[in-house]
């Protein structure tokens, strides 16, 4: 193998559009992203998203990647559409961040100019620390609850003081959805405080079948 082919001044440069793509998607997703949710699952999703749809795009772009259209980035998206990612529901928080990993991924792979690049990116993770500074870390999960005589309004305190003390999480909302008498279980809606010290995620969900409009 011709290592001076290998290592031309082409590929050099893509090498450093790669290392640029992964610190930059590496900062958003560990120091923005990681931050709030404590989502470890989709920590490792989003890094090798990066990693796969960096060198994807590239490769599909050809010989003369100057001249590819945007055809190669918008296909990408076809594909996802198709696949859906759904094999576990994805909150609209992730969602919002896979949608930006993969769009920067495409961006750093067809660029060719470094300065716009690096404005590009500056722009990027600007636009979502004042995002992530004016929202609210607020977090939602699904629990099924086996106390359904606390759900009535005048109990409303005692079910949060309870729910409180069982999971410790700061607890600002409650919403109650599907009740089985039978089973005397009550599917209910929790939104806490995800910056008050808890690092509890989202993984485990009830059943779609369990669960009714809130």
């Amino acid at each position: 193998m011709d290592l001076t082919n290998l290592f031309s001044a082409e590929f050099s440069a893509t090498l450093l559009r790669f290392l640029t793509c992964i610190i930059v998607n590496w900062g958003i997703i560990h120091f923005l992203y990681y931050r709030k949710s404590h989502r470890n699952d989709f920590y490792f999703t989003f890094m090798l998203m990066t990693v796969a749809i960096f060198f994807l795009v590239y490769f599909m772009m050809g010989m003369e990647r100057g001249k590819a259209t945007m055809g190669v980035g918008l296909g990408l998206f076809g594909i996802f559409s198709i696949m859906r990612y759904r094999t576990d529901a994805m909150p609209v928080r992730e969602m919002t961040y896979l949608f930006l990993i993969v769009c920067l991924s495409v961006v750093h792979a067809m660029a060719e100019d470094f300065g716009e690049l690096a404005v590009v990116d500056v722009l990027t993770v600007g636009s979502i620390i004042l995002c992530e500074i004016r929202s609210k870390a607020h977090a939602t999960k699904l629990i099924q609850y086996d106390r359904v005589e606390l759900i009535k309004p005048e109990k409303r305190e005692e079910l949060i003081a309870d729910l409180e003390a069982r999971t410790g999480l700061k607890i600002i909302k409650i919403d109650v959805g599907g009740i089985d008498f039978l089973k005397d279980s009550v599917v209910l809606r929790v939104t806490y405080d995800a910056e008050a010290g808890n690092d509890v995620n989202n993984v485990f969900t009830v059943r779609k079948s369990q669960w009714r409009e809130v």
